[in-house]
């Protein structure tokens, strides 16, 4: 599994973005993804999360705004942004995990594979 990142940039508050995570290693098939962000400062917070199975979880505070999904022909996880607020600012990173449990989707340690992350900046 080799994760990449992209997607990240700068957008107005209100403003939409869709992050991509590619597996260049191979095929996403058998694994849960998620997105984790992280702000100057802060420690790295949950965003949203993808299973094996397809069923998606997502963190409080951007519940209703963002949607992960995949592309498993693609190997590919994105994850679209909407009504992005100045708060979401952040480095955005991919990890994934082959076996994880439901409780353990927000806990970074959980996942073994991470991506190098992309900044998205959001001016108000």
């Amino acid at each position: 599994v080799q994760l990449q990142a992209s997607g990240g940039g700068l957008v107005q508050a209100g403003g939409s973005l869709r992050l991509s995570c590619l597996n260049s290693g191979g095929t996403f098939t058998g694994y849960s993804v998620a997105w984790f962000r992280q702000a100057p400062g802060k420690e790295r917070e949950f965003a949203a999360a993808i299973r094996r199975s397809g069923h998606t979880y997502y963190g409080d505070s951007v519940k209703g705004r963002f949607t992960i999904s995949r592309d498993n022909t693609k190997n590919t996880v994105y994850l679209q942004m909407n009504s992005l607020k100045s708060d979401d600012t952040a480095v955005y990173y991919c990890a994934a995990s082959s076996s994880i449990i439901l409780s353990s989707l927000g806990t970074p340690s959980a996942y073994g594979f991470w991506g190098q992350g992309t900044l998205v900046t959001v001016s108000s």
